[in-house]
């Protein structure tokens, strides 16, 4: 937190494990010039960055959703399945779009071609450090298997092909209850014509 605007005075780890937890004591400059008091302490949650591919084939005009247990969801009574699109941590020296590449294949059975950026966002800044950058990349959709996963890593994925107007009607619905999949979700009803025709051939569709 390297900032000429942001005044740390303290910081302490108090909690380090598959997530890491920073107490900050600090202060930093109001919109008005000055400067204000010592904040109560700040917790800040560290993750590391993430990365969402949504798996788009052009040519059925379908995607590749998937579906497994979320712990955090189910522990305030929400869904305790999501359905989601395919995503994962970045690894050390792993580049955002290498993390969409090896992570399809892990829990979709995709390969994917062309792929473009749809944009980055972070999930809840007031208290994590996570960065989520988004992907849309091209897959064929075609004889998937049901589930997949990693088994070292516990994963139990259902791996869904749905029509892109049955995906979008799950959003407008509300029963897409992630970020990163309504925001993927959200980009393809905006774009899904200009990106046919831009992974098409002559625009036209396969059969």
């Amino acid at each position: 937190m390297d900032h000429p605007d942001i005044e740390i005075l303290d910081r302490t780890t108090a909690y380090k494990g598959f997530l890491t937890i920073d107490v900050y004591r600090l202060r930093h400059k109001k919109f008005d010039g000055t400067w204000t008091g010592v904040l109560p302490p700040r917790e800040v949650c560290d993750r590391g960055p993430a990365v969402g591919v949504l798996l788009y084939d052009p040519d059925r005009d379908a995607v590749v959703m998937i579906e497994q247990f979320r712990v955090g969801s189910a522990a305030v009574g929400g869904p305790a399945w999501m359905t989601e699109i395919v995503a994962g941590m970045v690894g050390e020296g792993e580049t955002p779009e290498e993390v969409a590449r090896r992570e399809a294949v892990e829990e979709a059975g995709c390969t994917i071609g062309a792929i473009e950026p749809i944009g980055d966002y972070f999930v809840s800044p007031g208290a994590f450090t996570e960065q989520v950058f988004v992907f849309c990349g091209r897959v064929d959709s075609r004889g998937l298997a049901a589930t997949g996963g990693l088994e070292e890593e516990h994963e139990d994925i259902r791996i869904m092909v749905m029509p892109s107007d049955e995906a979008i009607r799950l959003m407008d619905e509300n029963r897409l209850r992630n970020s990163v999949a309504i925001i993927a979700i959200g980009w393809l009803a905006r774009h899904r014509e200009a990106l046919r025709r831009r992974w098409l051939d002559d625009g036209q569709v396969s059969t």
